[in-house]
């Protein structure tokens, strides 16, 4: 008899990455970095934000990106969608605490809807369901450009002290390990942009071992902090649930809002992942500066809602790659026969 090995769906896209990180959180719970240890993590933390950032803005196409311009209305209705109705929706979750969230998680949850959009993902999800790839492109290097002035500014002024203390001190801190390396890799992409293209395979891997170092140091912080007692199995189920709503009801916005303004399938298509997804690859970096001790906590919700949208949106792209050849036809980007292949989806 042959032994049958157990398989997720093809619509469940459990990515590995995500395991690599849930392994990266229990590494922290069992063996946390304190003492010297954790001074050297934090140092080493601090510079791979630095690195991380770096990259995208030598990555990032200046030329592209003013080119995008031209749909200005599209990148506007993401922007909105990322920066004005998901912090609504993040403050209307304030009547959740303390019967179903606590007020630390819900400093997360908050957190979570400042953060910007994602771009990979999104231009990976655009094109499977056939839509105005070239816009979703756009529309996510925009929004991760406005998060870098825009999230924590929003932080600041909705979450006040609640998430570890936002000051000045703490904004100038943002602009020099995250503004500072992201403008210094654009001014330096006419030089290096070659080489980068050439290796983005690697220099992926860089990244994502950029973030799993962010998330050691943050989960290890809170660890010897004793913070952790704090997220019961109840709680972790409501926050589920309350992410839950909150990917349905921005999915639901920016599909049916899109089409009340006249998009057409394609750029409906982009709206809909650009402006309904969150970007955990920006999100960490982020929070580790901002929240200091209780960063494990600030992420644990961003965590659950990145593999959340991933797996709901692999499914929405997939249905909507099967629709009709009379609305493709809808979308000047999609190629001649309907045929896309279909990309993997990263981190974002």
């Amino acid at each position: 008899m042959s032994r049958r090995t157990f398989k997720p769906p093809s619509w469940l896209p459990i990515d590995p990455y995500i395991l690599a990180l849930i392994g990266t959180v229990v590494l922290a719970a069992l063996l946390p970095a304190s003492g010297s240890a954790a001074e050297v993590a934090d140092g080493a933390s601090t510079g791979a934000v630095a690195l991380l950032f770096f990259l995208y803005g030598a990555r990032l196409s200046t030329a592209e990106a003013l080119d995008g311009l031209r749909h200005w209305r599209l990148h506007l209705t993401v922007l909105i969608c990322t920066f004005v109705a998901f912090p609504l929706l993040g403050l209307a979750g304030r009547g959740l605490v303390p019967y179903i969230l606590t007020p630390q998680l819900y400093s997360g949850f908050l957190f979570l809807c400042l953060v910007p959009s994602t771009i990979q993902s999104s231009i990976a999800f655009t094109s499977v369901a056939r839509g105005n790839v070239p816009a979703a492109i756009c529309a996510g290097s925009f929004s991760s450009i406005a998060g870098i002035f825009l999230t924590p500014l929003l932080a600041a002024a909705l979450l006040g002290n609640s998430g570890g203390g936002f000051s000045a001190d703490a904004l100038l801190r943002i602009g020099v390990q995250l503004l500072l390396p992201f403008i210094a890799g654009q001014l330096l992409r006419r030089w290096i942009g070659g080489f980068l293209t050439r290796h983005k395979k690697v220099l992926g891997y860089v990244d994502r071992g950029s973030i799993l170092l962010v998330v050691h140091a943050a989960f290890s912080e809170g660890m010897v902090a004793g913070i952790w007692h704090q997220v019961t199995p109840a709680r972790l189920g409501a926050l589920l649930a309350a992410e839950a709503v909150l990917l349905a009801l921005m999915l639901a916005l920016t599909w049916y809002g899109a089409k009340r303004f006249g998009f057409d399938r394609g750029d409906r298509i982009a709206i809909q992942f650009a402006g309904s997804k969150k970007s955990l690859a920006s999100g960490l970096p982020m929070a580790s500066v901002l929240f200091g001790a209780h960063a494990s906590l600030a992420v644990l919700p961003l965590m659950l809602f990145h593999q959340m949208q991933l797996m709901v949106c692999a499914v929405i792209a997939k249905r909507r790659s099967r629709d009709p050849q009379d609305e493709l036809r809808e979308c000047p980007g999609t190629p001649a026969g309907g045929a896309v292949a279909e990309a993997p989806v990263p981190v974002g």
